[in-house]
């Protein structure tokens, strides 16, 4: 089969090329992949960044998001059959979707929304369950609760918006200038333009920061929070309890203990809880966000599609940090 990948670590690696087609194993899903979507976990893993977290082997086949069409399925498969339009995040040891086949495991499966086609359903999986597992599994966000989110016109971002505001909450939210009206139009409350305000004097008495941003912003958001809030960030430090979940080592466990210690020490002295959330792959979570695309409450956002051919200039460009929403590739 067709696919990107690379052969060794490294910012430029990777190259569109024929790989083995995917082993199929008895609880696994064969997946013709017709759309994927970039994240800024690509480039990470394509760096090397998550090696010690994630202990791949070459040659490694990127991408975190499809939509497809299942090819056939394994001997204990229950929920999927051939022809099944699905879409899914695959689990972190079995990525693989800028290709054009995969075999997922079915627990990380969901029918595809209806009323979306493959590229916009692609563009849902990791983004949309890495907002989920933070606003409704983490900090069970209630109606009411004021809720700020970082990076507001990102992949992450548009969704969790979109989502907070569902479950009731007051959303505000940072961006450039250029994309102010454009958040507000997805819902935000507030929108605090970076290039003019600080989120950290404009904002008080917030029960949730969600940060996908660096360590000022991350250390700035203590400020903005209550006493009893919560301060959940998708870029680290990694804690001791995210190493025990990922099975990594003792030693892994204590690096991650003492690159968290400034975060979490300054978050006990104001009164508020820090949690590392290094999104998993849940076909469960991913049928209730199904339900809420179908009913129109969450629409996808994005911002330019790629063909197949230019999947490393997919990759460039979403590295630039300055897309609006997704950016996809159309495999078929």
């Amino acid at each position: 089969m067709k696919a990107f990948f690379i052969d060794r670590y490294g910012k430029q690696n990777g190259m569109l090329g024929e790989v083995p087609d995917p082993v199929v194993g008895v609880h696994d899903v064969l997946i013709q992949v017709h759309a994927t979507s970039v994240n800024p976990l690509d480039s990470k893993i394509r760096t090397g960044e998550f090696k010690l977290i994630l202990p791949y082997t070459f040659p490694l086949v990127l991408g975190n998001d499809l939509a497809g069409v299942v090819v056939r399925t394994g001997s204990a498969v229950k929920r999927f059959k051939p022809g099944d339009e699905v879409y899914a995040r695959p689990p972190e040891a079995r990525i693989g979707t800028f290709a054009e086949l995969i075999a997922v495991n079915e627990s990380a499966l969901a029918l595809k929304p209806l009323n979306l086609d493959m590229a916009e359903a692609a563009s849902i999986p990791l983004a949309f369950l890495t907002a989920w597992q933070a606003l409704v599994e983490i900090a069970q966000v209630k109606k009411g609760q004021k809720v700020l989110i970082h990076a507001g016109s990102g992949g992450v971002g548009t969704l969790a918006i979109q989502l907070a505001k569902h479950l009731g909450a007051f959303v505000a939210t940072t961006t450039s200038t250029a994309n102010v009206e454009w958040v507000k139009a997805l819902g935000a409350d507030v929108v605090i333009d970076y290039k003019q305000q600080d989120f950290a004097n404009e904002l008080r008495d917030f029960d949730v920061v969600l940060n996908s941003l660096g360590a000022d912003v991350l250390e700035n958001s203590l400020k903005v929070l209550k006493a009893g809030g919560q301060l959940i960030s998708l870029s680290g430090p990694p804690t001791a309890q995210f190493a025990q979940e990922q099975g990594l080592s003792w030693v892994l466990g204590q690096v991650m203990r003492l690159l968290s210690s400034g975060i979490r020490r300054k978050a006990r002295k104001h009164g508020v809880s820090y949690t590392f959330l290094f999104m998993r792959a849940n076909g469960m979570q991913l049928q209730k966000i199904t339900s809420l695309i179908e009913a129109g409450v969450i629409k996808p956002v994005i911002d330019r599609s790629f063909p197949f051919e230019s999947t490393a200039e997919a990759l460039r460009y979403v590295e630039q940090g300055r897309s609006k929403g997704k950016v996809t590739i159309t495999i078929k």
